[in-house]
C-alpha cells in the first residue's frame, strides 16, 4: 500500500493533505523520518503520524450497526451525517454497507470490508430476504397481503415485484419481507396500495436479526455463525 493512502485511511485527511502532512515531516517509519508519500508499506513496517504509532486493521471485518433515522449510508459528507462517523478511523474509511438504508429509515445496517460477502447480500440472483416492521397512516385493509404475494405493479415500473410475505401486527403495523430491493420499494408498495409510509425500521436479513441489546447508533460485529450463513456456507 502507498504511505499516503495509508496515512488517508489512519487519520481522516484527505488524500491530498495526508500528502502535504508527509512532505511536512509528520510521518516517520521505523524511526526515519519519510517525505514521499507514493512510498509502500506493509504491516512490517512501524508508521508513526505525528509521534503517534497507527494500527493496521486486519482484514475480514463483519459489523451489524443499528441504524438510526437521519443518517445516510454512503461515505459521502452531504445533506445528513453518514453511518460511518460511528466507527473510528481506519476501520470506519474500509468499511462498506451491504445494501442501503434511506435516510428515513432505521434499523439493521451491515458493513464489511469484504466485497464478494456484500455482494452476496445484495445481488438479486441470491435472492437474501429482508425483512421490514412498517406503520402506516391509515388501516391495514384485508388484501394487503393477497397483493404483496401476488406482486404489485409500482408507479414507473413494467415489471410487477416479486412474492413478498405480510404479516399483520394490528391495525397500522405489519412485517414485510421481500426478497428484492428496488428503489424506495416498501413506500412505493404501499403507496400503490392506497396508504402511507409513516415509520419504516429494518430487523431482519436472512436470519440475522439485528440485535436487541445494541441501542441506536451502536454495532457489534458478527458472530462466525451469522458470517456463515450470510456467506451461504450453512
Amino acid at each position: 500500500m502507498r504511505l499516503d493512502k495509508f496515512i488517508a485511511e489512519n487519520t481522516g485527511l484527505t488524500r491530498s493533505q495526508a500528502t502535504k502532512a508527509i512532505r511536512q515531516s509528520a510521518v516517520k517509519i521505523n524511526g526515519e523520518i519519510v517525505k514521499n508519500g507514493a512510498t509502500k508499506v506493509s504491516q512490517e513496517d512501524e508508521i508513526y503520524f505525528e509521534d503517534e504509532l497507527l494500527p493496521w486493521v486486519d482484514e475480514g471485518q463483519y459489523f451489524m450497526l443499528y441504524k438510526p433515522q437521519g443518517y445516510v449510508c454512503s461515505h459521502d459528507d452531504g445533506d445528513y451525517p453518514t453511518i460511518y462517523q460511528f466507527f473510528e478511523p481506519p476501520l470506519s474509511s474500509k468499511l462498506h454497507s451491504a445494501g442501503r438504508l434511506d435516510v428515513d429509515t432505521a434499523g439493521l445496517v451491515l458493513l464489511t470490508d469484504d466485497g464478494q460477502w456484500s455482494h452476496r447480500i445484495t445481488s438479486p440472483k441470491h435472492q437474501c430476504e429482508k425483512t421490514y416492521l412498517v406503520t402506516l397512516a391509515d388501516p391495514v385493509e384485508n388484501h394487503y397481503a393477497a397483493s404483496c404475494e401476488e406482486g404489485i405493479l409500482l408507479r414507473g415500473e413494467k415489471e410487477p415485484t416479486k412474492t413478498a410475505k405480510l404479516e399483520v401486527l394490528d391495525d397500522y403495523n405489519v412485517n414485510l419481507t421481500l426478497s428484492e430491493g428496488r428503489y424506495h420499494q416498501v413506500k412505493r408498495m404501499f403507496a400503490a396500495l392506497g396508504n402511507k409510509v409513516v415509520a419504516l425500521h429494518r430487523w431482519k436479513i436472512g436470519d440475522v436479526v439485528l440485535d436487541e441489546h445494541l441501542a441506536e447508533g451502536e454495532f457489534r460485529s458478527l458472530t462466525e455463525e451469522e458470517i456463515a450463513y450470510l456467506a451461504g456456507e450453512s
